[in-house]
Formats: C-alpha cells, sequence, structure tokens
C-alpha cells in the first residue's frame, strides 16, 4: 500500500528526526564515554555516568527504536518497499543488530551508576562501553551513508515485482487502447 505523498513526507520527517537524533545522542555518549576513561576526578566519572544512563535511557533507546519502526513503515508505504533493493536491506538489518545490542545491553551499560565507590580509578577497566559506542557509530555511519548514497542493486524479490508492475502496465495500456477503439 503506498501512503499519500503528505504521510509520506510526514513519516519521512519523523524517520529523520529519530535517525539523526540517535546519532546525536550516541555521539553525546560517546563523549562521556571518553570523560569516563581519561579523567582523574572521582566526581566527574560519576557525573559521566550517571548522565550515560540518562541517555541511553531517554534518549538513545527511544531514538533507536523511533527509527526502526519509522524506517519500516517508510519502506512499506514507498516504492523502495522492504525487500526490494540491497541498501534497504542491509539498512534494515543494521538498524535490527544495532537496535538489538542497545536493548539487550541498556541494563548492564551503566552499572556501577548508584554508587560513585564502585567507579574504577584504572582507565583499563574504565573503557567500559567505548567499544559499543565507536561501534554504534560507525554502524550507524554506515547505515546514513546507505541513505543517501543509495547504491544500485535489486534483490530478485525487486525483479520479481519490478516485471509483475510492467506487465500489469502493459496489460493496462492494452485496455485502455481496446476501450478507445471501440
Amino acid at each position: 500500500m503506498m501512503m499519500s505523498p503528505g504521510l509520506r513526507k510526514t513519516s519521512l520527517i519523523i524517520h529523520v528526526i529519530c535517525s539523526v537524533g540517535w546519532y546525536g545522542a550516541l555521539a553525546a555518549y560517546l563523549v562521556l564515554d571518553f570523560t569516563l576513561l581519561l579523567s582523574p576526578d572521582a566526581d566527574t566519572v560519576d557525573g559521566a555516568r550517571r548522565a550515560m544512563d540518562l541517555i541511553v535511557t531517554y534518549a538513545i533507546l527511544p531514538l533507536a527504536l523511533g527509527a526502526l519502526v519509522t524506517g519500516i513503515v517508510q519502506s512499506l508505504g514507498t516504492s523502495w518497499g522492504l525487500f526490494r533493493h540491497y541498501w534497504v536491506v542491509a539498512k534494515l538489518l543494521l538498524t535490527l543488530i544495532a537496535t538489538a545490542v542497545l536493548v539487550l545491553a541498556a541494563g548492564s551499560i551503566v552499572p556501577e551508576v548508584t554508587d560513585p565507590a564502585l567507579a574504577p580509578t584504572d582507565p583499563v577497566v574504565r573503557r567500559g562501553t567505548l567499544p559499543h559506542s565507536v561501534g554504534g557509530i560507525i554502524v550507524l555511519s554506515v547505515i546514513m551513508i546507505l541513505s543517501v548514497i543509495k547504491p544500485r542493486g535489486v534483490t530478485r524479490h525487486g525483479w520479481r515485482r519490478q516485471r509483475e508492475e510492467r506487465r500489469q502496465n502493459r496489460e493496462k495500456k492494452t485496455l485502455a487502447a481496446a476501450a478507445r477503439a471501440a
């Protein structure tokens, strides 16, 4: 089912807001992750951990879920389709993986936030979520690049759909020509 132009634009705007918001919130989280790693001050480390918990709970997680849902709505309601183009499938898989990792890890991202005495002082121990943060930024960057570049490549499903649409268009033209001739 194709969306009306107004609905399509509205859902696209919401999708872009969620996606870019997710990226921005993750960038803020990454800054706090580096602060956690590099700061010698226990109060700063505690503040960074508390802020990280808030960012994950109230920004990153809702925006990730919003980007996933609106992306699926966009693909199902437009000619791009969910499984027609390889770049859409790649975006979907990367978004699903990133969201799943986030949901599974959200509860354990900032375990020491309630007790500053537990905050480690050794930078090697403090590394904590830095690999996840950097990996998340990389994955989201790849997703955004795919969104802008839209590399060519139609899946087998996409080829079948294109052939079916061409056949239907030929049939419509034939029926219209026959109606005009009659």
